[in-house]
């Protein structure tokens, strides 16, 4: 029951990473702290629909 799922930077907006999520145990918006280029610093990433 895992979906891929597309993550965001919450600053610039870019589409920077992609991963999965198991949508049985995870209702809310998956939000991981990454390393975004074009910001060039960690920021948080959040689920795109």
């Amino acid at each position: 029951m895992r979906k891929k799922v597309v993550l965001a930077c919450v600053e610039c907006g870019s589409r920077n990473y992609s991963t999965t999520s198991n949508k049985k145990t995870q209702t809310e918006r998956l939000e991981l702290k990454k390393y975004c280029r074009t910001c060039g610093m960690q920021t948080i990433h959040r689920e795109t629909k």
